[in-house]
């Protein structure tokens, strides 16, 4: 935690303050010299320690208390070294070894005191024992404050997981909500329709010549009914971005909306595009700066989307802390961003390019083969439809007038009657929507 690494910070800071202190006499001159080499050595062991932190740091603790006692020997001025010592003994040292070394300590000190100028006095014991205790006490504040810190890191950590799966769970109940209504509209939509282009066309292969054109119209009313309907769906799939502005406009607003400042270049003529590259496009950027946002801490952040020869690109950029491609969070959490990307821009036939390093900043760059979106062509099933007779007009169903008593004139030679010649039901139905 940064609060308990700035008390450990503090702690040495204190430990070369004290040092400093008590070679202050021997530097201005008033005090033993010989005291300086070992107290050089003993800064340097002391440092090295520090920063290699060792695994089993008894060793070391032992050249720095002989270092300490040597000083002490020398000059009793070196007493005050002892308090930081005693947080040492207490953060490096199983509780059953730290409190005897600190009690000896604290006799050192003692004795140390004793043999200088005025003997032994009850402020030379009680200054060093009580010390001692502040030291040990403090100790145990800072053990308890420590094992809070981490209680709560682990509670953050648990937190931050289950704020991940429950991000992934509803993810993918929205994706299964959303397959289950498609499903359920079109089965009440496309396939109903179907099912009654396919049963009219049935009827009218045993039907008459004018029960075979009420067929065809109606066949080509139901496609224009559920034509309608599969553009209603592919409309209702665009993202709200794309529906009142053009893909730059959409990316200039996303950009704008997620990283405020972040600036937005476009390069070539905009033009058309499909449906599908455009809504990748769009949420690719809005997931890239989502990202920036989040993890990035970047001062500067630029989208640019290009528009080139048979490809358009689009190229994400921050100057935040970076991180290193192919590595997942420190604490093992799955994470989709990049994989989402990568799927979505594959699925179009592109290529998707992640350039980060730590401190460095991050580049992503998506490269998608195109064809400009042409208009629709025009479909018009009713061209092949004939016209609906005026009221009054209709065909005559029997072209042939009754032409009086006598015989009627058969087919000619080589005609195959067709069953819609004579045997076709007058009354076959019509039209009708049935249950797929």
């Amino acid at each position: 935690m940064p609060s308990l690494r700035l008390v450990r910070l503090a702690l040495h800071g204190a430990f070369y303050a004290l040092l400093l202190v008590a070679l202050a006499p021997a530097l201005l001159g008033a005090g033993p010299a010989a005291v300086l080499p070992s107290a050089c050595v003993l800064a340097v062991v002391y440092a090295a320690g520090v920063v290699r932190r060792p695994r089993r740091p008894g060793p070391w603790l032992a050249a720095v208390t002989a270092l300490w006692l040597v000083l002490l020997a020398m000059d009793h001025g070196f007493s005050y070294v002892a308090f930081p010592l005693f947080f040492l003994y207490l953060h490096a040292m199983p509780v059953r070894w730290a409190h005897p070394a600190i009690a000896a300590a604290t006799a050192a000190v003692v004795a140390a005191q004793a043999a200088g100028p005025g003997g032994l006095t009850p402020a030379k014991v009680i200054g060093p024992v009580a010390g001692a205790a502040v030291a040990v006490l403090t100790g145990y504040g800072y053990a308890a404050l420590s094992k809070e810190s981490r209680r709560r890191q682990l509670l953050i950590d648990d937190l931050v997981r289950t704020r991940d799966e429950l991000a992934a769970a509803q993810r993918e109940a929205g994706r299964l909500a959303e397959r289950q209504r498609l499903a359920r509209e079109i089965h009440d939509t496309l396939a109903q329709g179907l099912s009654s282009i396919v049963l009219l066309a049935r009827a009218a292969e045993s039907a008459g010549p004018q029960a075979v054109r009420e067929r065809v119209r109606e066949i080509g009313r139901t496609a224009a009914d559920n034509l309608a309907e599969a553009r209603r769906f592919v409309q209702a799939l665009t993202p709200p971005a794309l529906e009142d502005a053009p893909l730059p406009e959409a990316l200039r607003r996303v950009t704008a909306r997620t990283v405020p400042g972040a600036a937005f270049r476009l390069d070539g003529q905009p033009c058309p595009l499909p449906v599908e590259t455009e809504v990748a496009l769009l949420r690719l950027t809005q997931e890239a700066l989502a990202n920036v946002a989040r993890h990035a801490r970047a001062e500067h952040a630029a989208v640019t989307l290009a528009y080139l020869d048979g490809q358009v690109t689009l190229d994400v950029f921050d100057d935040g802390v970076g991180f290193t491609p192919g590595e997942g969070p420190a604490d093992g959490r799955r994470t989709f961003g990049l994989h989402g990307m990568r799927e979505r821009i594959a699925e179009l036939g592109g290529t998707l390019t992640v350039e980060s390093a730590p401190g460095e900043g991050t580049a992503i760059a998506a490269t998608v083969p195109v064809r400009a979106a042409g208009p629709e062509p025009a479909v018009r099933l009713e061209s092949a439809v004939p016209p609906e007779p005026a009221a009054g007009h209709g065909p005559d169903p029997d072209p042939d007038p009754d032409p009086g008593p006598g015989p009627r004139p058969g087919p000619g030679p080589g005609h195959t009657p067709h069953p819609g010649d004579a045997s076709a039901p007058a009354g076959a139905p019509a039209t009708g929507t049935v249950a797929a």
